[in-house]
């Protein structure tokens, strides 16, 4: 199957903890990683078992003082099963002396890791080891693991032990460690029957209270087992087994797992549901047969083609995102953890990542989408309170989120390179906001689904305009509304230099997307029905006075500029320019420059460097045409020479320390026709595939960064907009990525194909009852009806009708698109 599994030969403890984040496999309620069952947690291995949404709080003693952290919790560790040779050997790790052969071989099409392993013990004796794994896609709760041995030249025994482990912890990520970890109490094991070859472990977490319950079934399948004996103690319930083995005679063991937590719905008790799932849970090879076609039905939904190797890196990507974020996900109360459930880093938080997500899953799993933005809509009380303990009206969403919605962004952070514990701004980030709203906005335009719009929508879109009119200061000197105090996309700058307070001021990135919310907010309270608009008005309290105020303000927020460019924000042009050569020299990798400067005792705040895309961002969110509107309305003018100009300064000013920047920039000079936008998606397809940050994907993958770069090719190299009622395209292609398709699932249309080849695009409709749909690509519009296609030509003679400059085409009605 070229293009459907990632095989990794030989083994590498280097690599290890890579590959156990990249063969991770879920099924968007739990996902476990890619860990040898044979290993623990150590410097090498570290096994995993994360479930969405599943968090506990923990106090650490930090630098002097009481620090409180909430973690997205490490379960316990389903994957032991160990074997050994009788009398003599010893229990068998992949790290220890004889390792003959090993393989690894993750099936995307299919969901299972498959291993071969072939080793000779002290004694000449050789054994071939074959495992195949899955977390099952059909039924969120299952998991299973078959393990076959054959014996090459000898006959004995073989000692297998099958087991659930609940002595771990939170341990994934070194800067962590010195922190409380331990969040799991109350651990009791047992069997429901000798010799029945089931076991059950159970614990809750000590803080948030959530009871966990796994369930295993063990079974020889091939061969015959002289003895099953439950092995019981606090913490670990296990069964030990002996089997006679010779060459020609294999041994197979199955084990198969049931996960339930108190999270769950229709349950009364976690433990009784795993006994009786994994009781009824079919054999390994029927259990594979439903897997294959639970994730050959998803495959079917979100059908990519690509060619060559950035075909195979996308597949890789999409698979990931599905693993965290599918189907099952619909009916949780969960966000989009950043580091998928992949890992620790970030604590399982859920950030700004979203925005890089759902614009993915909006046009092949809607159901999903609404599921996540649901999540948000849960926490908009807290988003309030935490707006009115800050002064403000409106809601105040948190930069890091958690199980409650209150902000879990920690007040101190390591910098590993200085041993230095600093403060930490980032909370700052009030642009979180406005990605909420982008993706509530950009959500409905592409479901049309109106009743969300209209209530839970409504209610958030709102509030977070009330936060930034309130907000927003006015400056009668510049005649202008001002955000003062804020943190950007950037990051890296937190302050003034010498300031003795955080933040700094009218990052415009922020400022232009709160214009943008308040304008959304208009519009909608405009379009609302009659009824619906006076319940909101009466719940809000909503006044003409008010709404006059959210339309000042979004026409009279300022932009700062300087040399010609947009300015980051207030004052970034008089901060110092940065030495990148020296750096480099002395450093290489300097994509984290902030903690590189601080380490050397400066400060990233002094110089005109940045961490990732911040002003860029605006060419990432909005079409050319719909962002000169933007600053229409703010009364600035925005041409392509202006912008070409702010790319390029900030090109040059930019360590790309995350792993979203590669994406934005390849998305951005996609579009403004750059050469060099290959060199930027490339940065963003291999980020964790080759781990170029250094270590930081064996904490979990990057999600967004690995949604992001399928949104690049669905949206950023064919223009692709949902607008009300119609789809907008304009093709950007590349000759590296010149020829792929997809399909989207759009307002009731599933399947939709769009094509990018050879100079032509097309779009073509499966059958269906479905009304048509309008078309508009640049110097024309059409309608395909279900069961039809169009194909037009992107270059020739009539390019210049088709392909008009994308800073002159397209006027919106009133200024702005989206639905303005």
């Amino acid at each position: 199957m070229p293009g459907w599994v990632w095989e990794y030969e030989g083994y590498n403890p280097r690599e290890e903890r890579l590959r156990e984040a990249l063969c991770t496999l879920g099924n968007g309620y739990f996902a476990t990683r890619g860990a040898a069952p044979e290993t623990t947690a150590c410097d090498v291995h570290y096994p995993g078992t994360y479930v969405a949404g599943c968090y506990n709080r923990l106090v650490s003693e930090v630098a002097g003082r009481q620090v409180e952290n909430e973690d997205m919790v490490n379960l316990p560790n389903w994957l032991p099963l160990r074997f050994r040779v009788l009398p003599d050997g010893s229990w068998w790790t992949p790290d220890q002396d004889g390792l003959l052969e090993y393989r690894q071989i993750l099936d995307l099409r299919h969901g299972t890791l498959t291993r071969s392993l072939r080793y000779e013990d002290p004694q000449g004796r050789r054994l071939r080891v074959e495992q195949c794994r899955l977390v099952h896609m059909g039924d969120p709760h299952l998991a299973a693991l078959r393990t076959t041995f054959t014996a090459e030249d000898w006959s004995g025994t073989l000692e297998i032990e099958s087991a659930l482990d609940g002595a771990v912890a939170n341990e994934g990520v070194e800067r962590y460690r010195a922190l409380a970890g331990k969040h799991l109490t109350h651990i009791h094991t047992g069997v429901p029957g000798a010799g029945s070859g089931e076991m059950w472990l159970r614990c809750r977490t000590s803080e948030s209270d959530i009871r966990i319950a796994l369930a295993a079934r063990t079974r020889v399948t091939e061969g015959e087992p002289q003895a099953m004996e439950p092995r019981l103690t606090d913490d670990r319930a296990a069964y030990l087994l002996t089997v006679p083995i010779a060459p020609g005679q294999p041994v197979t063991v199955e084990k198969t797992v049931a996960l339930h937590t108190s999270r769950d719905p229709a349950i009364s008790d976690p433990l009784h549901a795993s006994l009786d799932e994994v009781a009824r849970a079919p054999a390994f090879h029927k259990l594979l047969v439903s897997q294959r076609q639970a994730w050959g039905l998803l495959w079917q939904r979100a059908q990519l083609s690509v060619p060559n190797e950035a075909g195979d890196i996308l597949r890789l990507h999409l698979f990931h995102v599905l693993q965290t974020l599918s189907p099952h996900t619909a009916g949780l109360d969960v966000g989009v953890p950043a580091r998928g459930l992949h890992g620790e880093a970030y604590r399982g938080h859920v950030f700004w990542d979203e925005l890089f997500v759902l614009p993915y899953l909006n046009l092949h799993l809607p159901e999903v989408s609404r599921a996540l933005l649901n999540y948000r809509h849960q926490r908009l009380a807290q988003a309030c309170r935490a707006a009115a303990d800050a002064g403000h009206k409106g809601a105040m969403y948190p930069w890091q989120s958690g199980s409650d919605g209150r902000e879990e962004t920690q007040t101190l952070h390591l910098n590993p390179r200085s041993g230095r514990w600093l403060p930490d701004f980032s909370r700052l980030q009030h642009h979180v906001g406005s990605a909420i709203v982008y993706n509530i906005w950009h959500y409905w335009q592409a479901s049309g689904d109106t009743e969300f719009l209209h209530t839970n929508g409504a209610e958030m879109l709102l509030r977070i305009a009330r936060f930034w009119s309130d907000i927003a200061e006015w400056d009668p000197a510049e005649a202008r509304f001002r955000i003062r105090g804020v943190v950007g996309p950037d990051e890296y700058h937190e302050a003034y230099p010498d300031a003795d307070r955080a933040g700094i001021d009218d990052n415009a990135y922020t400022n232009v997307t709160a214009s943008w919310t308040l304008a959304r907010a208009l519009d909608l309270l405009h379009d609302l029905p009659a009824p619906r608009r006076q319940e909101l008005s009466e719940q809000l309290e909503l006044d003409p006075a008010e709404l006059n105020h959210w339309e000042e303000v979004s026409r009279r927020l300022r932009i700062p500029f300087h040399a010609g460019v947009i300015s980051q924000f207030e004052g970034y042009g008089e901060l110092a320019e940065l030495d990148w050569d020296g750096l480099r020299e002395r450093h290489g990798d300097i994509r984290r420059l902030d903690r590189i400067l601080e380490a050397e005792g400066d400060s990233v705040n002094h110089y005109q460097a940045s961490k990732q895309a911040d002003v860029l961002m605006l060419g990432y969110l909005f079409s050319p045409a719909e962002l000169t509107a933007l600053f229409q309305r703010l009364g600035y003018p925005l041409d392509e020479a202006l912008w070409h100009r702010t790319v390029d300064y900030y090109l040059r000013r930019t360590s790309h320390g995350s792993t979203l920047s590669g994406l934005v920039h390849g998305w951005v000079l996609a579009r403004v026709r750059r050469p060099d936008a290959w060199t930027y998606m490339q940065e963003a397809l291999l980020g964790d595939v080759a781990d170029l940050h250094g270590g930081t994907t064996e904490e979990g993958i990057h999600l967004g960064a690995m949604a992001g770069t399928l949104d690049l090719v669905q949206r950023g190299l064919t223009g692709l907009e949902a607008r009300e009622d119609e789809l907008w395209f304009d093709p950007a292609p590349l000759p590296e990525l010149s020829g792929f398709s997809f399909s989207i699932r759009y307002r009731g249309h599933w399947g939709v194909r769009v094509r990018l080849q050879d100079e032509t695009f097309r779009i073509s409709l499966p059958r269906s009852a479905q009304a048509p749909i309008q078309i508009v690509v640049p110097g024309q519009s059409f309608t395909v009806a279900p069961g039809g296609s169009r194909k037009i030509r992107l270059t020739g003679p009539s390019a210049r009708d088709v392909r008009p400059t994308p800073w002159s085409h397209w006027p919106p009605e009133n200024g702005l698109s989206g639905g303005a």
